[in-house]
């Protein structure tokens, strides 16, 4: 017995909508520091996924550098505090990851242009699983 097409497409389309169900996550609360074209920043930002929806925060760009870094602040055995350069940032299915001074966040480095207090800028995140998000980041 052949299935009907007119099944056939329903089932596609059922499939098609679980896997694309809006289990992007949410990006909340971005800010970066004021900085002179040419300097480097930082932004911040938190992740919120919903339940039963990981991913993973894989890379990011921006208008505005020539390169963004997401970085995380460690401290050593001695109590020496550093940065180091990480290739993703994992956030669990229902829960949240803050980007904040002193822990993850973003380096712009290389601006293109001045960086001024109360101006936006753009921030093109990559997950894992959702893709690109876009997020406008307030200078402050």
């Amino acid at each position: 017995m052949r299935p009907r097409p007119r099944l056939l497409v329903i089932v596609v389309a059922v499939v098609l909508a679980a896997c694309s169900s809006g289990a992007a996550p949410s990006v909340s609360g971005a800010w970066a520091r004021p900085a002179a074209a040419a300097g480097i920043s930082a932004a911040y930002f938190t992740i919120t996924t919903p339940s039963g929806a990981a991913d993973a925060l894989l890379s990011a760009t921006s208008p505005v550098a020539d390169m963004v870094q997401i970085h995380e602040t460690t401290t050593d055995g001695s109590g020496m505090t550093g940065m180091d350069a990480v290739d993703r940032v994992d956030v669990p299915a229902g829960s949240s990851v803050a980007f904040k001074p002193g822990g993850h966040h973003l380096m712009l480095m290389g601006l293109t242009s001045a960086l001024a207090p109360g101006s936006t800028i753009e921030l093109d995140l990559v997950f894992e699983h959702a893709g690109k998000v876009v997020v406008q980041a307030e200078i402050r």
